[in-house]
């Protein structure tokens, strides 16, 4: 889960005690949802995280994975 809250991190950058202020946060409700990012509020937000919370453990998990190949390549 390392390289999952290193991308959140990086994703509320500016905003990480209102993570549904991020733009791209908002962007990628957008993009998953169909929804304008200038609709996305606090509601949205939350409704959506909790709606998709596999989804989105799966993602950082993929994250976590595809870091780890990452850095084996780098190795050799």
């Amino acid at each position: 889960m390392g390289a999952g809250l290193i991308f959140l991190w990086n994703a509320t950058r500016g905003s990480r005690l209102r993570p549904w202020r991020s733009e791209c946060l908002k962007w990628r409700v957008e993009t998953y949802t169909g929804k304008h990012a200038e609709e996305v509020g606090l509601r949205e937000f939350v409704q959506f995280a909790y709606a998709e919370r596999r989804q989105l453990l799966r993602f950082l998990q993929w994250l976590t994975e595809m870091r780890g190949y990452a850095h084996a390549a780098e190795r050799h």
